[in-house]
């Protein structure tokens, strides 16, 4: 199974929504880990990190969120897998 690692850049009404929240549940059940936390300019931020069959539809996810949120653009920058992180956490 191969290992991957996604950086994603999430646009839209991602903040204020549980965007966050719902992106940690999401991730832990598809058995990732990484962290996601809100930027300055109203974006999104998140690194998921796991096997490739896990990652893509927790991609698939963030392009549309929880209900109340409305993304707009998806930014997804393949990197080199690290193994670095534990679990998920939201910062």
């Amino acid at each position: 199974m191969a290992k991957v690692r996604v950086h994603l850049l999430i646009t839209g009404r991602v903040q204020g929504v549980f965007f966050r929240a719902s992106t940690q549940e999401e991730a832990q059940r598809h058995r990732l880990t990484g962290w996601v936390k809100n930027l300055h300019d109203g974006r999104v931020e998140a690194v998921f990190e796991g096997d490739e069959e896990d990652v893509k539809p927790m991609v698939d996810w963030c392009q549309h969120g929880p209900p109340h949120a409305a993304v707009k653009d998806l930014s997804v920058t393949v990197e080199v897998y690290r193994g670095e992180y534990t679990g998920f956490e939201v910062r």
